[in-house]
């Protein structure tokens, strides 16, 4: 079914605004940088994690190691994904505080399968997880410690985050299929 675009929740501005503030969340709630990783799940999450890094890093002088979490074959709704990409080293999270950045928070599902990536890598002082859009309809006892905006949506919309590096924009709108 063809998507169509409803509404524009964020533009540049509001994405850029939400990406601060949850930066400067995790600088309070770990009590500065020196400690922190910040997980991005590919693709988005990756350059979310990127910005808020770079956010960090222009507050505290200090910039968090970033990794890319290739959650594919970790998924328990598509067992049959396998990802070629091997696990960042052991060494690069232990006894340090994780991040793990997703763009879009639903389900739970894909957490779930990036803290499984995460244990898998080895042991970290503690995890904790930022979304930039809390969609809410979790089927896991998900909650995020960071959230950029909270969209109540149903589940016949799609909430699609495009970014710059990615998409050529920054922008999160809401999408139906055609005909809804």
């Amino acid at each position: 079914m063809e998507q169509v675009k409803k509404a524009e929740i964020m533009d540049e501005g509001a994405m850029r605004r939400a990406v601060n503030r949850i930066s400067y969340e995790i600088i309070e709630h770990n009590h500065g940088a020196s400690n922190l990783v910040l997980a991005g799940v590919r693709t988005r999450g990756v350059f979310l994690a990127e910005r808020m890094a770079d956010k960090i890093a222009e507050v505290e002088g200090t910039r968090p190691q970033v990794i890319s979490l290739d959650i594919t074959g970790f998924r328990d709704d598509k067992p049959e994904e396998q990802s070629d990409i091997p696990l960042p080293a052991i060494e690069e999270i232990y006894r340090k505080t994780v991040i793990i950045v997703d763009d879009v928070l639903y389900t739970g599902r894909t957490v779930r399968a990036a803290m499984e990536v995460v244990l898998r890598m080895g042991r970290a002082q503690r995890i904790q997880l930022a979304a930039l859009i809390d969609r809410g309809h979790r089927e896991l006892p998900i909650r995020p410690d960071y959230v950029g905006k909270n969209l109540p949506t149903s589940h016949a919309e799609m909430v699609r985050v495009n970014m710059k590096e990615f998409d050529g924009k920054d922008s999160v709108v809401i999408l139906t299929g055609a005909g809804s």
